[in-house]
């Protein structure tokens, strides 16, 4: 079976030009010199890999003691790192140093592998697929590409430069800007998106929230007649849920981020640049600020405000308004620092001898 290169180098790069796109500096290099009156091939990057598979041509980066043996071992082309762990570098590779070796790679690797920012058209192809449906009451700005199986409902819009992947769903009336991938399987019903959106496969936005009325005889749904507002460049990961309002808005903030297996509950609504981590939860009604982080598996009760810059710690449950700056962990949620001398007195008792 062939090897799939699945996304193609966008053209070799010296380091040089690498160096600059990452603000960094050049320090060191291979042994050996050129031949007397031959001038020195310019180094090329040609991928980017981990320190311990790393291998001539490659660019890699550390930032992270627990890997030092791997980059003492490094055999990559160059390597982002900080000054401070120069020494640890075999001399045959150069250092590019940085502050942030992680950003610094990241701005490369961008720069090397423009494909891999956002999903493309799995079909490969431009334009309508003849297999895909659309309404034609439809308007689809030029350079709108969908591929076999979507389907898009009358008065939808999209913008220029937006992939529609197959089996995709995009309601009547849902406003879809510029430069946005939708997933293969996504639905997006009763929502405005902006643009550079990217919502993975098999993200549903828009349907109902969980409203109901209990009385005597049992639940009475409550209609849920808001909207999914999704601001610029917001990420949502795959199979993630996110509830049109009930009688107000669900809005995402510009530039959030959300990993795949969130639920947003209905009227939500979530800052800008914060960061939501797989499995999480937010019930309904809930207000999170700017630059909030929740970390993986945490969960948010209803009718909550979480203020700007608060972080959560994963496995935790928050159940009371959090103030902004706030840093907290456990269940129920509880000052981090707290909950984790609590964690490790527990530890202590449990490793106490039984009484004889």
């Amino acid at each position: 079976m062939s090897a799939a290169a699945f996304f193609p180098l966008a053209r070799p790069a010296p380091l040089s030009e690498i160096a600059q796109i990452a603000g960094a500096e050049i320090r060191g290099g291979p042994d050996g010199a050129p031949a007397p009156g031959e001038l020195a091939p310019p180094p090329l990057i040609m991928s980017v890999a981990p320190l311990d598979w790393s291998r001539p041509g490659d660019l890699c980066f550390y930032d992270n003691p627990r890997y030092r043996k791997a980059l003492s071992e490094c055999r990559a082309t160059a390597c982002f790192l900080r000054e401070r762990h120069l020494d640890l570098l075999p001399n045959a590779v150069v250092a590019l140093l940085v502050d942030d070796p992680q950003r610094a790679m990241t701005l490369a690797a961008a720069h090397l592998f423009p494909d891999a920012l956002r999903p493309g058209s799995l079909f490969q192809s431009s334009g309508v697929s003849p297999g895909a449906a659309v309404h034609p009451q439809a308007r689809l700005e030029p350079g709108v590409v969908v591929d076999p199986g979507a389907v898009i409902g009358p008065g939808a819009e999209i913008g220029a430069g937006t992939i529609i992947g197959p089996q995709a769903v995009i309601g009547p009336n849902v406003r879809i800007g510029r430069d946005c991938s939708i997933g293969a399987h996504a639905s997006l019903t009763h929502a405005l998106i902006g643009d550079r959106v990217v919502i993975h496969p098999g993200a549903r936005l828009g349907q109902d929230g969980f409203g109901f009325a209990p009385t005597r005889e049992g639940y009475l749904k409550t209609p849920q007649v808001g909207r999914v507002i999704v601001q610029d460049d917001v990420e949502i990961g795959a199979n993630t849920t996110i509830d049109r309002g009930a009688s107000r808005d669900t809005i995402i903030g510009e530039g959030t981020k959300i990993d795949n297996l969130v639920q947003i509950g209905h009227n939500v609504v979530i800052g800008r640049f914060c960061a939501i981590v797989a499995q999480s939860g937010v019930a309904g009604s809930c207000e999170i600020g700017d630059f909030v982080a929740l970390g993986g598996q945490s969960a948010v009760a209803g009718h909550l405000t979480i203020g700007e810059g608060a972080a959560v710690a994963a496995k935790s449950g928050v159940m009371r308004d959090l103030p902004a700056g706030a840093r907290v962990g456990g269940a129920p949620a509880r000052p981090l620092r707290r909950f984790l001398r609590g964690a490790a007195l527990l530890d202590r008792l449990a490793r106490k001898d039984k009484p004889t």
